[in-house]
C-alpha cells in the first residue's frame, strides 16, 4: 500500500510533464517523472521537510523541489496528499490559481 496519493489533477500535470518532455527525449521524460516519484516517496517518513509558501497559498501545504518542478502537497494528511507538481518557474499567481481550484483530500 503507498503511503502517499495524488490529487486526480496532480496525476494529470505527471502526464502532462511526461509528453512535453517525451516530444524531444522519451528516457528523460521517464527520469523526470521517476525523480518525481522518488522525491514523493522520500518525503513520507518526514513530510515536515518540505517549505511553506505563504505567497502561494494559505493552506497547510509544503513544498518540495525536485528539478525544475515544486511538489505542492498536504503533510498532515494520511497518506500524504499531493495536490499538484508544477514548474518552478511558473508565475506564483498561476501557481496560486492552480492550488485554489484543487479541493482537499476526499474523505
Amino acid at each position: 500500500m503507498n503511503r502517499f496519493d495524488f490529487h486526480p489533477e496532480a496525476l494529470a500535470d505527471l502526464d502532462e510533464i511526461w509528453d512535453f518532455i517525451a516530444v524531444d527525449n522519451l528516457d528523460a521524460a521517464d527520469r523526470v517523472v521517476e525523480d518525481i516519484l522518488a522525491a514523493v516517496r522520500s518525503l513520507v517518513p518526514f513530510p515536515g521537510q518540505g517549505h511553506q509558501r505563504a505567497d502561494l497559498t494559505p493552506r497547510p501545504l509544503r513544498f518540495w523541489l525536485v528539478r525544475e518542478y515544486l511538489i505542492a502537497y498536504a503533510h498532515d494528511e494520511k497518506p500524504l496528499w499531493v495536490m499538484a507538481v508544477i514548474h518552478a518557474r511558473r508565475s506564483p499567481r498561476i501557481i496560486a490559481a492552480i492550488l485554489q481550484d484543487r479541493g482537499l483530500k476526499p474523505v
